[in-house]
């Protein structure tokens, strides 16, 4: 017997194993529902990976068992039974806290926690058409989820958004002048740049140069909510032992007010944690983490940001500033993954996050940079029932440390695997990582490879429509459309760019097949298969491509592969430059001319491979 959350393919005996959530593409397709749990929006599990044995439970706590002192809840019934800040229906019953008179909320976390819907949760559960505002409000009040929105920031250009296990998965650019490389103006450039390929927030993470005009400068420019590393700025021009209650509480206060939306605070590093970091391969790997352990060693008392975290608290509440508590211990290489150094930082980090949610603030959780493969579930299950479900925020994490040069790739994959499992904003690892400072070809490459891994761990967890993208594009190739492939392409340039190196001519087969062996376009033909004719992606009568753009000109020249006065030809043809017949169709698109002349094309025009060497036969005899 079949249970009801397995799938029986028609004509096997093997059972799919899916455990409830639904197909997230196109109706009518092929394939079964994603692998993934059955959605739980409003409850702790969100959208997530089925628990493989041993990993931890969720938390059966959440923001709401951490009211500040005089708050109350009014009854309802799914806070009766146990279910806390957890709307069954979508558009039911919602619990309220009653506020001491006189209350005014300031933080999106204090509205959602009286019942109120802000425009800023409007304007998320626009851009998450899966979500309604009011369970957009029902996360952020149970603390699963964050709008990082300061109030000034809000008065500039910043387009509100959300990170939460409910949303669909965010990705981070970090980027900032260095004591040795950039400037404002070029870190403003890669802002804009960033944005373009698709970051969800940046974090200027400057530490040379004019440090406050770059940052105004970031968040007068920034669409996107912008973090900071405060520590930086509080010993620029200090020694690191002079650091005290004053230089913390001004820094903070100003970055507040010219508008960052989140700050990374490493108050997790205890004095006590210290004595695991002695026999770590690499030590401690964090900036601000590394600076407040020797400020610890130096004093010889507990972490000044830990032993100031309610007065913190207090501050950023004021502006709406939410917290990216940082991982002080994150280990820097896989031979210090998952040790007692970084494990007793994140059970502090969880009571930060307590500490934090009495007084108001939202709060984000940071996450390891380095951990094998196979320690990835373990690590996200591990911070969901430490830190009761607040959204986790990863550097990658780096699945190998021998591949310098190339880390944008060793990263995004343990980036997907760990967005799958738990993690809700990526923070990308650019192909400079360990090396120097990202330049502006840096930027791109990071942010496409964590907007895969972003996107694939969606695809995977079944959040809906997110794989209607991916079929539409399906579409468009089946029916050998290559102006609706291009479109359709995240970087619409490089694909048009890439195809047209090899045939720059609108074909129903591609360079890679050539027309005899192309089996899209064999199974276009064949009548039975909806295949390649799907309705609104025929691909109409050939057309000549198009003069390649500056920017695709730029991309084929970065390859290297192609002889200027070939890419010279393709920016500039015109029809006279290619065989065309009396209507000016190309006579090379096997529509139009026989089989025997399709053939000769291949052979004169696209790329033949003399197999001769490969067979043994001397490449004066003629192979058969």
């Amino acid at each position: 017997m079949v249970s009801s959350n397995e799938t029986v393919l028609p004509t096997s005996k093997f059972r799919v194993p899916t455990h409830g959530a639904g197909n997230p593409g196109l109706p009518g397709i092929t394939s079964p529902g994603s692998f993934a749990n059955k959605p739980d929006i409003g409850g702790p599990l969100a959208f997530s990976s089925p628990d493989t044995p041993g990993m931890p439970a969720p938390s059966d706590k959440t923001a709401w068992d951490f009211l500040p002192e005089g708050w109350t809840i009014e009854a309802a019934p799914d806070h009766a039974s146990g279910c806390k800040g957890h709307n069954k229906t979508g558009v039911g019953e919602f619990i309220r806290c009653a506020a001491p008179d006189g209350f005014a909320p300031i933080t999106q976390l204090e509205s959602a926690r009286l019942g109120i819907i802000t425009p800023e949760m409007e304007r998320v559960a626009e851009r998450e058409p899966h979500l309604s505002a009011a369970q957009i409000r029902d996360e952020v009040a149970a603390g699963r989820l964050v709008i990082p929105a300061n109030t000034t920031h809000l008065k500039y250009n910043l387009d509100p958004m959300a990170i939460g296990r409910a949303t669909k998965t965010k990705v981070n650019a970090n980027m900032g002048a260095s004591p040795v490389s950039s400037g404002t103006d070029e870190e403003v450039e890669k802002l804009k740049w960033a944005e373009k390929w698709g970051a969800d927030t940046v974090m200027d993470l400057s530490t040379g140069g004019d440090l406050d005009e770059c940052r105004e400068a970031i968040l007068r420019n920034s669409t996107v909510p912008i973090g900071t590393v405060p520590i930086y700025s509080m010993i620029i021009g200090r020694r690191l032992e002079d650091l005290d209650e004053e230089a913390i509480m001004q820094t903070l206060e100003h970055q507040a007010r010219q508008g960052v939306d989140y700050f990374t605070i490493h108050a997790g590093v205890r004095k006590g944690h210290l004595k695991f970091v002695k026999n770590r391969l690499i030590g401690i790997v964090s900036r601000g983490g590394s600076l407040l352990a020797k400020w610890m060693l130096t004093h010889n008392r507990e972490n000044i940001m830990y032993d100031m975290w309610e007065d913190i608290c207090d501050l950023m509440r004021k502006h709406d500033v939410t917290f990216s508590i940082g991982d002080g211990l994150r280990p820097g290489g896989l031979a210090d993954a998952t040790d007692d150094a970084q494990l007793a930082e994140l059970e502090t980090l969880g009571e930060l996050t307590e500490r934090a949610w009495r007084r108001g603030v939202q709060v984000m959780i940071e996450g390891p940079g380095h951990v094998p493969f196979d320690q990835i579930e373990y690590n996200a299950k591990l911070q969901r029932t430490l830190c009761h479900g607040a959204p986790f925020y990863v550097l990658g994490p780096l699945v190998t440390d021998v591949f310098p040069g190339y880390d944008h790739i060793t990263s995004c994959i343990g980036a997907t695997a760990i967005a799958y499992h738990g993690a809700s904003m990526l923070c990308y690892v650019t192909p400079k990582e360990h090396l120097g400072l990202p330049k502006k070809g840096d930027v791109k490459e990071g942010c496409i490879a964590y907007k895969i891994a972003a996107h694939a761990a969606d695809v995977a967890l079944g959040i809906p429509g997110t794989r209607e993208w991916d079929d539409e594009l399906t579409n468009a190739r089946a029916a050998l459309n290559w102006e609706k492939h291009f479109e359709l392409a995240f970087d619409t340039d490089t694909a048009r760019a890439y195809h047209d190196e090899d045939l720059d001519v609108d074909t129903d087969f591609c360079a890679m097949c050539g027309h005899d062996w192309c089996s899209v376009r064999i199974s276009k033909e064949i009548q039975e298969f909806a295949s390649g004719k799907a309705e609104g992606f025929e691909r109409g009568k050939p057309v000549k491509s198009d003069a390649l753009t500056e920017e695709q000109q730029k991309i084929l020249e970065q390859r290297g592969y192609l002889k200027p006065e070939e890419i010279h030809k393709l920016a500039s043809k015109v029809k006279k430059g290619m065989d065309t017949d009396d209507e000016g169709k190309a006579s090379c698109h096997s529509d139009y001319v026989d089989d025997e002349e399709a053939r000769k094309i291949q052979g004169d025009q696209l790329v033949q491979v003399d197999v001769r060497p490969a067979l043994g036969i001397a490449k004066d005899d003629r192979v058969v």
